[in-house]
């Protein structure tokens, strides 16, 4: 892995920060295979196959695949190969209100007895926005010293600057419902011909006993008073959830969106264009698997028990 990384161009400094090794190890490694052509710290006649090779020209393959890849994407295809894989680190999460600390409560305490056959009549929705490029906006790419001008390693230019595709989208125990695209901004209007389109048809469909609850956020598109009537038209339908603010923990479709963003950094080619991010990006929502849905309505109970043991503060989730 040391010599392949190298051999590909990276510094010591970047094999280190790569493979988690000190740059003193990742010198002496290098230089004892140029100098005596050795790859293993282990006796030749313990028998033991030696991997390095094959290791290290996987990893000159990976990073000659994609020269923009950052460290972590590597790190992630390489893994990948030998069945390991990454999680994010818990994030920083905003302060939650008083207020909302007791809505928060109250909805669980409301919520406390719901088995996961309550739950799987959830469907639940929102909205949410991927970029083409990353935010620093600023490509960087791996390159030998003479391969300044390999086709590989020049950067074309993004037109109209980058920017990104939104789109908003449910689903429920049963199914993956529509992945829609609405532009740079939802505003109460499109939200409207979303529901009607939407909203209304996946509900009587999935719910035609008029069973079925419909979860949104507190969005200012959401608790416009054009949606609200609409609603009121429908509510022989399927009920509206009273959503509690600053819940994204118990918001199912959050998770969904973390599986969408991880797959788009993970691809072996990236986006370079707003309608290639778009159909990315619906190409990826449109597989995710039932299993990974299904599992996040069965973890409500445990959610909503995490609210109560947090008197409505932050949770794990």
């Amino acid at each position: 892995m040391v010599v392949g990384g190298r051999r590909a161009g990276l510094s010591i400094s970047q094999s280190a920060q790569l493979l988690g090794f000190s740059r003193t190890t990742i010198s002496r490694v290098y230089k004892e295979w140029c100098e005596k052509g050795k790859t293993s710290s282990m006796r030749q006649s313990c028998g033991q196959k030696c991997l390095v090779d094959a290791r290290g020209q996987r990893m000159g393959r990976l990073i000659q695949a994609d020269r923009r890849a950052t460290l972590t994407e590597i790190t992630t295809r390489y893994n990948r190969g030998l069945g390991l894989g990454f999680v994010n680190p818990q994030q920083p999460q905003p302060l939650i209100s008083t207020t909302n600390r007791k809505k928060r409560l109250q909805f669980a305490r409301a919520h406390q007895n719901w088995t996961v056959e309550d739950w799987k009549n959830v469907a639940w929705s929102d909205e949410s926005r991927f970029l083409l490029r990353h935010s620093d906006g600023r490509v960087r790419i791996w390159r030998k010293q003479n391969e300044n001008m390999d086709p590989s390693c020049l950067v074309t230019t993004v037109q109209a600057g980058g920017g990104g595709v939104m789109v908003w989208g449910m689903f429920s125990w049963h199914t993956l419902g529509p992945l829609v695209p609405i532009g740079h901004r939802l505003h109460a209007t499109a939200y409207l011909s979303i529901v009607s389109d939407h909203v209304h048809p996946f509900m009587t469909t999935m719910y035609p006993s008029s069973d079925g609850y419909f979860q949104q956020d507190n969005a200012p598109c959401h608790k416009a008073r054009i949606i609200s009537n609409g609603f009121l038209e429908h509510d022989n339908e399927f009920t509206v959830l009273k959503w509690p603010p600053q819940s994204p923990d118990l918001n199912l479709i959050e998770h969904l969106w973390d599986v969408v963003e991880r797959e788009l950094r993970a691809l072996d080619v990236h986006p370079t264009n707003l309608h290639q991010l778009q159909d990315a990006i619906l190409s990826i929502w449109a597989n995710i698997s039932k299993e990974c849905f299904q599992h996040l309505v069965e973890s409500m109970p445990r959610r909503i028990k995490a609210v109560l043991k947090a008197k409505g503060g932050q949770t794990q989730y």
